[in-house]
């Protein structure tokens, strides 16, 4: 149901604005009389005060001499229901909205959700194109709060930072960082500050500004490229601006997610809210689902009588398993082709039996990419993918987030839909916002994942249950979790051919639940996971879609238990950081009736040896209530079935 209320009023002489959410628990003040100004207020709090904005083009600028001709508020309520169920099977759009014409043609438009705050610019200038030279945004906090700050050195990065704690006025002003901020406001209560709906425009970056708050910083428009290798196009000229756009258009929308306490945060949807919706008619192609993958593992793969490597006998090997237990994707990753040129196979694989072999077996093949090389071959290259049956690609290594960037997103989406292929994108974060527009959009890297304990202890159990409350937010994340071989700290080593995973092997189930992730890895080697059936009977079946998501209990970086279901069947998953814990499930979210439990949990030894656990089945119902023990670094993970 979409209900729809305007307002409008001539405001020559008004200078202030109050807007509010439809649960009327935040507010947003608006002032125009000293340049363009607001604060953001949660049950008569103040969040955000005194923030500004404004936006420079062709060297006017729109928003510091704000003279407001027009506001008009609306409202709307009704029910999206998203291609791919990344949260939920449907969801609800409540809004109220201030739009404020500007004299200079332009207009700022605000938005109040019961899950936060957003505004945008709009122009409507005479001339067709335009140069944008800075955008101001400055987040203003009323005290030197602590913020997870995802820190960066330059703007050429894979974005797979850890998202570390410090005070608002300790950010280095040197140091910049990707998305997304969440400051901790107090009372339980967070900000996440974000984007969505980029298009055309530079991705936002933030900075610090030596006071309490962060402020807006964008990749310059590049100028001139250099290539090193086949897949670092680096930036070496940049222009004084950072975008040539349309005189007419919508800007990104910049947004402050807003929790009432830490579980919040992973059920938040404002930036996929905010998104434009997608343009594709046909969208019955798009199927989310598990992939066996061969890169971490390097296709370790024991107890075959042929040579294991990248070649067509070992892909037949991970298309039988994944056929064993109905995974719909394999993927072949670096090495597949020869480098410099996705159109050549190298000679130990062969293209045309691997796709014929794979589709017999009703297996989906995806394909790594460098994206450079993608970009100068896109569209043969993507006939030629086509033509082999391929379902999907990952491409890699952009590491870039400037317009130039931005735009290779929207076109590699686009023409892969014309294909009807899966992407997923790796080398930056940015393109998770973008999942509404290109539902075959259907998972991003940027985030420091399962592949960094190839040769460090970085993704260590407080990082792993960090990142649901961060990088999270921003959209789906490909992790990759999975690992086999798992370890306590005293016993981890960084072995790049023979990978393990930090913390207990329930700490990796339960990623399974907890992280979205719509195209979801199995991380580890065939041979692994043939030689534990009774892991398979959980990872084969546990969902990459979800019809509901309810957070029983969290807290940022420490711990947290969710539960998920996807048609009758729930999931629940629990993870821990380095402390180990008791934590209570109740089951009041199933329905009536008896429910199978087959859970996984943490050995009575994982604390010395991370594979330890033990699978109980128990049945339950919601009245049930059950304490769970998990070791250092631990986890537990579920499934209940009626």
């Amino acid at each position: 149901m979409l209900i729809l209320a305007i307002c409008a009023t001539g405001a020559a002489a008004q200078s202030s604005y109050d807007l509010r959410s439809p649960g009327g628990r935040i507010e947003v003040r608006i002032r125009t009389a000293n340049g363009l100004r607001y604060d953001v207020l949660f049950q008569g709090k103040a969040l955000l005060q005194d923030c500004t904005l404004s936006l420079n083009i062709d060297h006017k600028m729109l928003g510091t001499a704000a003279k407001v001709l027009h506001s008009k508020e609306s409202s709307t309520d009704r029910v999206l229901v998203p291609v791919v169920r990344q949260k939920f099977a449907k969801i609800r759009e409540n809004y109220k909205e201030l739009r404020l014409e500007m004299e200079g043609g332009y207009a700022v438009v605000f938005r109040a959700y019961n899950e936060g705050v957003a505004y945008r610019f709009e122009t409507s200038l005479p001339q067709p194109q335009a140069k944008v030279y800075a955008e101001e945004a400055n987040f203003n906090f009323p005290g030197d709060f602590m913020v997870y700050y995802p820190q960066e050195d330059s703007f050429f990065s894979h974005n797979e930072r850890r998202y570390v704690p410090q005070r608002l006025t300790q950010i280095a002003p040197a140091f910049i960082a990707t998305l997304p901020a969440v400051v901790d406001v107090g009372d339980g209560a967070k900000v996440a500050i974000a984007e969505s709906d980029v298009e055309d425009y530079p991705g936002l970056w933030l900075r610090g500004t030596g006071g309490n708050g962060v402020s807006a910083v964008f990749p310059p428009y590049p100028l001139k490229e250099k290539l090193e290798n086949d897949r670092d196009l680096k930036v070496v000229e940049n222009a004084d601006y950072i975008a040539v756009t349309n005189g007419t258009r919508t800007f990104p929308w910049r947004l402050m997610g807003i929790a009432e306490k830490d579980g919040d945060l992973l059920t938040n949807q404002l930036t996929w809210l905010l998104a434009k919706p997608s343009d594709l008619s046909d969208t019955s192609w798009i199927k989310p689902g598990k992939v066996a993958w061969d890169w971490w593992n390097a296709n370790n793969i024991y107890g075959v009588d042929f040579k294991a490597g990248i070649n067509t006998q070992t892909y037949k090997f991970y298309i039988d398993f994944a056929a064993k237990y109905r995974i719909p994707y394999i993927i072949l990753d670096e090495g597949w082709y020869k480098l410099g040129n996705v159109l050549e196979a190298v000679p130990e694989v062969n293209m045309e039996e691997l796709t014929a072999y794979a589709k017999q077996k009703n297996v989906g093949i995806i394909l790594w990419v460098i994206w450079k090389t993608l970009d100068d071959q896109l569209e043969p290259a993507l006939d030629q993918f086509a033509k082999w049956g391929v379902k999907g690609i990952k491409v890699d290594f952009m590491q870039r987030s400037d317009q130039l960037l931005i735009n290779y997103y929207h076109k590699v989406s686009r023409e892969t839909a014309k294909r009807k292929m899966l992407v997923d994108f790796h080398g930056d974060q940015k393109p998770a916002t973008m999942t509404r527009t290109w539902p075959n959009l259907i998972n991003v890297e940027g985030v420091r994942g399962l592949e960094w304990s190839k040769w460090s202890a970085e993704t260590e159990p407080k990082h792993n249950i960090t990142l649901p409350f961060t990088r999270m937010f921003l959209g789906p994340m490909d992790y990759t979790p999975g690992a086999m071989l798992n370890a306590q700290k005293d016993s981890f080593a960084a072995i790049f051919h023979r990978p393990m995973s930090l913390g207990t092997r329930c700490h990796q189930l339960a990623m399974y639940v907890v992280y979205d992730a719509p195209l979801q890895m199995l991380s580890d080697s065939p041979s692994n996971y043939l030689r534990e059936p009774e892991i398979m009977d959980f990872l084969g079946p546990v969902p990459t879609e979800w019809d509901d998501t309810k957070v029983l209990d969290a807290r940022i970086a420490e711990y947290l238990v969710v539960a998920r279901r996807n048609g009758s069947d729930w999931y629940v998953g629990a993870l821990t950081d380095w402390t180990p814990r008791e934590l209570a499930v109740d089951f009041s979210f199933l329905p009536e009736g008896n429910f199978q439990m087959e859970a996984f949990q943490d050995g009575v030894n994982a604390d010395r040896m991370g594979s330890d656990y033990k699978m109980l089945k128990v049945q339950v119902r919601k009245t049930t209530k059950l304490k769970i023990k998990l070791a250092p670094g631990g986890g537990w993970a579920a499934r209940v079935t009626p």
